[in-house]
């Protein structure tokens, strides 16, 4: 009897690390929408043209990630905890050009946070979708640590 409790178990098991393998390739298949209707979708170099003109960029990651490197100046407000329209108004007004970027094309935030922006009646919302890791990428300066943060 304790043989076949330990075959369904190990059977159960299997399975359950399977659907996890299945659920984890699947995310990783994601990428994000290429526009935001209302928002302004923005490759890198216009990102960066914005950024040397003084614009206001948000960086909707969670705290771990935005702690770890950020673009310099990027106000923190994570779209989980921290993102809604008296914070957002608290960095910038509403005619004012806003950046919003996250992790990259495998990251919906800047998109989800782009749309709320543009429904709160933002009219001048970047949707950077390539975020910080093409910036990175690029190689433009980022930053460690020190949050200018609206936080939770």
């Amino acid at each position: 009897m304790k043989l076949k409790t330990l075959i369904k178990s190990s059977v159960v098991l299997l399975l359950g690390i399977f659907a996890i393998g299945i659920v984890y390739a699947e995310e990783s298949e994601y990428r994000s929408p290429e526009s935001v209707d209302g928002a302004i979708s923005t490759s890198l170099e216009q990102a960066r043209a914005l950024y040397d003109q003084g614009a206001v960029f948000v960086d909707v990651r969670n705290p771990r990630l935005y702690a770890k490197k950020h673009i310099p100046g990027a106000f923190h407000l994570d779209l989980k905890y921290s993102f809604d329209e008296e914070k957002l108004a608290a960095v910038a007004t509403k005619d004012q050009p806003i950046v919003i970027y996250c992790s990259g094309v495998k990251c919906s935030r800047s998109y989800r946070a782009s749309e709320k922006a543009v429904s709160w009646g933002y009219t001048k919302v970047h949707y950077f979708r390539g975020g910080i890791v093409d910036w990175k990428k690029a190689g433009y300066p980022v930053e460690v640590s020190e949050q200018k943060a609206i936080s939770k």
